[in-house]
This record gives structure tokens, C-alpha cells and sequence, in this order.
């Protein structure tokens, strides 16, 4: 057998068995190194492929394919520093718990370290930010050797979606000539039909007597509250606020909960925390017994103000596989059990008797806070209010993906609980703004209606992920939230150095974005109040592509604005004794 008949089997068996473990999606970046798994996963029938030039954008916006469908996304690119651009997106993926199939070509061992071109070292170049890694042999045509290149692919496959999700990384060593024949006999080979390594992995709940211990710590305490973190199962919103609303205790819902939205009962949803919650005094008055928390580490600041004031009380985290995410550093007993059956056991098998006005005080708080937010002006739009405008008219059954810094925290203000099924996604592993417009447009790629918010420093970060938007005609509504640099500063300390503030932290662009939403074939709108961005983004929504609604503002208005909000909801709260 030659050597390009021993190539074309050893590739097409391993991409053959990815698409029988279930993958439908790769992202794939030019070179020539990868030619054999880039030509054999355009090839097969069951797999999309998608073409992103640049090797940083590629990784994030596979990792919004992932985020969206919650399965495993190929990425492939050729050796050398290629591979390294992939290295943001694969920490994001690592922290977030997003399932990513890493595929690198590299050079075969003989032109390792001897100054080949595009020959860097890439075993384990991802360090411990991946799950599973291997270097995969030298390509041979044996049956043995077919059936290897099976069982590597099957494992990586169930690899990143064992426990908690997350990347997998392959290195594939292959010499020239690197072009395959598709006109071979049994191309996909004998064992197409048969997965290797099929599995049968459950999820984890508590026993009996494990509930029942539970209910033995809980049964005394009178004040709880149910914390929703940032998390992606649909189901959690129905099942969270059933338990809550049998034991009459208030679920602090974070935007990236997915509780917030949908067709479920929400009087016991609290939106509102995070504007409430700023103030040391309402703190100490809404002092729970215990706390239960789902989910990642909320994103509100004031509620890691609550729980590290609160550190003397009874912390439950619940964990669907593993893993301690406590960043307050309180005491905390860690619950590995599936979030939703463990919802579901609580509610059929524990009563608690608890303070029957706890709940309705939250309740009460939770509606003057909320006056205060909707409380219109009729001034210059603020990021807020486009925020708030937003909300009002994004369609049913349709997607966010949030940028971080201030649009998040905007979003967790101003999305307030609605009927309409809104999936929030974001980049919450490591909380950074690059790649948010490849990961948005990732997320958009399975046709359905997608809305990005963004800051103008995320945006410039990453304008060339409006290169897919372009080159596959997705429809999506980018809201640019541009304050001329990074306004989240103007709400921490260093907004007082007014000597180096604006160069180290403002940093402001100065750039004319409309020119960028032109060169990608966008549409643009510039809207002054908040009814002009409503009506920019129903406009959008009726329009097929790529639409960019500018919302400039002013970082120190802005700020001045939201802290306006804040006090006049402590004053009316403290005077009510909340």
C-alpha cells in the first residue's frame, strides 16, 4: 500500500468515527501540514465545515458553536504558531466547561527541533488547560492501526463531554505528500456503522441518605435563598422554582442562568439583587440562614459582597460532576449531583418550615428596585437604557451572547424575568473581552436569531470575526455599546488618578466603526434615545445579515447615571427599613 492510500485510510477511519460519536461541526483554518484532516472533514457527508482564516478567531468561534448546541466542535489548523492562536479560546473553553476537539498537524519527529520551518513544539502545548491529550502515531494503513486511529477519535470525543465538558487536544505528525484519494474502494472503511468505544455514562445524584442529611442541617434554619449561577440547562428554570416555591424562599437568578426567561413561574425569581444588594446595611438585613447554590459564581460584584459579609452561614454549592467553585473562600459543602434531579429530590422528598415572611420581603425589595430601573429619561440614550430597550423588543425564542465588563453587568441589571425563551450566552470562564465577536457569530451559525452585546474595547478586539459574518450570510444584530475605551473603569478607584487614568484605563479608540461595518457588507444604525434603538433593532430583526446598532456614550455620564439609580433605590429601601 503507497503512501498516499496509507494516509487517506488512517485520516478518514479517525474523522469516519468522530461523526459516528456525533459530530456534526468543525472549524477549520488553511495551512498545508493539516491538508489530510481539513480535505477529509469537508469530505464527509456528515460534517460542517466551516472556514475561518485566522487561526484565533477559528477557536472562538467553534467555541460559540459549542456554547450554542452544547456538543463537541472540531478544530483543525496547520503546525507552527497556528496552533497557538489557538490558546485563548482553549482557556476559555477549559474554564467555561465547553466541549472542544483540539486536531493540530505537526511535523513527523525527524524535523523536530532541528530548524525545520514551522516546526514548533507542540506535545502538550496547552498545558493542564485541556482534559485529555494525545500524539497520535505516524499514519499506517493495518487493520490494527485503522482500528487505533478509531479508538483514539471515539475517546476524545467522549473525553470532552465526560464530567465536566471541556477541550481535547490531538496532535497528528504527518510527512509529505500530505494530498488524499477520496476515489479509494471503502473509503470510510469496514467498522463505519460500529462505534469502538460505546459508553453508557449516567448522571450523578444524591441517595436517600444523603437527602436526608441535608434535611437534617436544613430543617432548623428559617431564612434561605436558592442562588442560580451562570449555567445552560434548559430545564433548571422549572424545576429550581418548584423547590423554591414549596419551601417559600427567593431564587436569585444570575442572566446567564437561564432562569430568568422562559415559560416557568417566576413570583419567587428575584432579578433586581445585584442593584439592591450594593448597600452593607440591606445586606445585613436580608441575612439568610442558608444558602444553596447552582451554578457558576454569580456574576454581581454585590452579591460577593453578600456572601463574603455572610461567612459565618450554611453554604450549599451544587456541582453537576465536580469541581469547587467558591471564590469567596466561605465554608461550603459541595453537592456532586445533577443539578436538576437534585432539584427534583429536594422537592418530593424535604418540608421546611420556614419564616412565611422572608420570601415577601424579598419580594417587596425586588418591585423598588425595579421601579427605579424603568424609570424612563428623556436624555441621551445610556448603555443602560439600550440595554433596557433591548429587552423590551428581542424576539421570542432567540439568543444573547453577551460581551463582559459593562455589558454583562448591564445585562444582569436591566434583563428582568419575561415569558419569552431567551438563551443568554457569554464567555464567563475567564471573563475576558477577546474573541467575543467570533464566539457570538459562532453561536449564530445554526441559523437562529442571535442578538450580540458588546463594549467598543471587545469589539476592536476582535473585528475580523465579521469576516464569518459576511462569508456565511448569518443573520445577526450586534448592539455596540461604545463609551470611547473601557467605561467599567469609571466605576473602580482608578477613575480618581486622573493623571494616568485616561492612557492606562480609559483608553479610548477614536475610531469610526461605521467604516468596519461598511467593509464586512453590515448594515448600520446610530440611534440617539432609547426608542430610536428599539426601533434600529426591530428593523434589524426584519432584515436578513449582518446589522450593527452604535450606541455611543459618555464613560463618566454613564457612570454618574447608574449610581443615580442605585442610591435612589438604597434611599427608598433604608427609608422603608427594605
Amino acid at each position: 500500500m503507497n503512501h498516499t492510500e496509507t494516509l487517506t485510510r488512517y485520516t478518514a477511519n479517525f474523522i469516519d468515527e468522530l461523526a459516528n460519536n456525533g459530530l456534526t461541526d468543525a472549524v477549520i483554518s488553511p495551512g498545508s501540514r493539516s491538508t489530510p484532516l481539513a480535505l477529509t472533514l469537508a469530505e464527509h457527508k456528515q460534517i460542517k465545515e466551516w472556514i475561518i482564516i485566522d487561526e484565533r478567531s477559528a477557536a472562538f468561534y467553534a467555541l460559540g458553536i459549542a456554547k450554542k448546541t452544547m456538543r463537541p466542535v472540531a478544530l483543525v489548523c496547520t503546525s507552527g504558531t497556528a496552533a497557538a492562536n489557538y490558546y485563548p479560546a482553549i482557556v476559555e473553553a477549559f474554564y467555561s466547561r465547553v466541549p472542544l476537539i483540539i486536531l493540530t498537524a505537526d511535523r513527523p519527529h525527524e524535523l523536530r527541533d532541528v530548524g525545520a520551518p514551522q516546526a514548533i513544539a507542540q506535545l502538550n502545548l496547552y498545558g493542564e488547560y485541556v482534559k485529555w491529550f494525545q500524539e497520535m502515531a505516524l499514519p499506517e494503513s493495518t487493520p490494527e492501526m485503522l482500528l487505533y486511529a478509531r479508538n483514539k477519535a471515539a475517546r476524545a470525543f467522549f473525553m470532552a463531554k465526560e464530567g465536566n465538558c471541556g477541550p481535547v487536544h490531538l496532535n497528528f505528525p504527518f510527512r509529505e505528500p500530505l494530498v488524499v484519494d477520496f476515489q479509494l474502494d471503502n473509503l470510510w472503511g469496514d467498522t463505519c456503522n460500529t462505534p469502538y468505544l460505546p459508553t453508557y455514562d449516567g448522571k450523578k445524584q444524591l441517595s436517600p441518605t444523603q437527602i436526608d442529611q441535608m434535611h437534617e442541617k436544613l430543617k432548623q434554619k428559617k431564612k434561605g435563598i436558592i442562588v442560580c449561577g451562570p449555567q445552560t440547562d434548559p430545564k433548571l428554570g422549572e424545576v429550581v422554582t418548584k423547590l423554591a416555591a414549596k419551601w417559600q424562599v427567593p431564587v436569585l437568578a444570575d442572566p446567564l442562568s437561564q432562569v430568568r426567561s422562559g415559560e416557568h413561574a417566576k413570583d419567587v425569581v428575584i432579578d433586581g439583587y445585584d442593584a439592591f444588594l450594593r448597600n452593607e446595611t440591606i445586606r445585613e438585613l436580608l441575612k439568610p440562614e442558608f444558602i444553596i447554590r447552582i451554578g457558576a459564581m454569580p456574576v454581581s460584584k454585590a452579591y460577593l459582597f453578600y456572601v463574603k459579609q455572610h461567612k459565618d452561614i450554611l453554604q450549599f454549592v451544587v456541582e453537576n460532576d465536580r469541581g469547587f467553585r467558591e471564590p469567596a473562600g466561605n465554608r461550603t459543602e459541595f453537592v456532586f449531583a445533577d443539578s436538576v434531579l437534585f432539584c427534583e429530590h429536594l422537592t418530593a422528598n424535604t418540608e421546611l418550615k420556614l419564616d412565611k415572611d422572608w420570601l415577601y420581603e424579598w419580594q417587596q425589595t425586588n418591585q423598588i428596585t425595579k421601579k427605579h430601573l424603568l424609570r424612563k429619561t428623556n436624555n441621551q440614550v445610556t448603555e443602560g437604557e439600550a440595554m433596557r430597550g433591548l429587552l423590551d423588543v428581542i424576539p421570542d425564542n432567540s439568543s444573547i451572547f453577551v460581551g463582559n465588563s459593562m455589558a454583562v453587568r448591564d445585562l444582569d441589571t436591566f434583563f428582568l424575568t419575561t415569558e419569552k425563551r431567551i438563551q443568554v450566552l457569554a464567555n464567563r470562564g475567564a471573563n475576558g473581552i477577546d474573541g467575543v465577536v467570533s464566539s457570538g457569530l459562532g453561536a449564530a451559525s445554526n441559523g437562529s436569531r442571535l442578538t450580540l452585546v458588546l463594549g467598543d474595547l471587545s469589539f476592536f478586539h476582535d473585528m475580523n470575526g465579521l469576516h464569518a459574518a459576511m462569508h456565511y450570510k448569518l443573520d445577526v444584530t450586534i448592539l455596540l455599546m461604545n463609551n470611547n475605551g473601557g467605561g467599567i473603569f469609571s466605576f473602580l478607584p482608578q477613575a480618581n488618578d486622573r493623571k494616568h487614568f485616561e492612557a492606562l484605563f480609559g483608553t479610548p479608540l477614536n475610531i469610526n466603526f461605521e467604516h468596519v461595518v461598511t467593509m464586512y457588507g453590515g448594515r448600520y444604525f446610530n440611534p440617539q434615545t432609547e426608542k430610536e434603538v428599539k426601533e434600529a433593532l426591530l428593523q434589524s430583526y426584519a432584515n436578513m445579515g449582518l446589522s450593527i446598532i452604535e450606541v455611543k456614550t459618555d464613560r463618566e455620564e454613564n457612570a454618574a447615571w447608574h449610581r443615580e439609580k442605585w442610591q435612589a433605590i438604597e434611599a427608598e429601601l433604608l427609608k422603608g427599613g427594605a
